[in-house]
């Protein structure tokens, strides 16, 4: 009983962290953006850390 417990609240929180996501782009357009940004970053850093 217990693990069903758990398994429902693991649950709620992931959809309420979608949503959440979601909420932060309504686009595809805008989801394509922020992946963008983020390889960006990510490069970014790479490149500082290979010098």
């Amino acid at each position: 009983m217990t693990q069903s417990f758990l398994k429902r609240i693991a649950l709620l929180f992931a959809m309420i962290g979608s949503l959440g996501l979601l909420a932060g782009c309504n686009t595809m357009e805008g989801l394509g953006q922020d992946t963008q940004e983020l390889g960006g970053a990510i490069e970014d850093e790479a490149e500082e850390h290979n010098d």
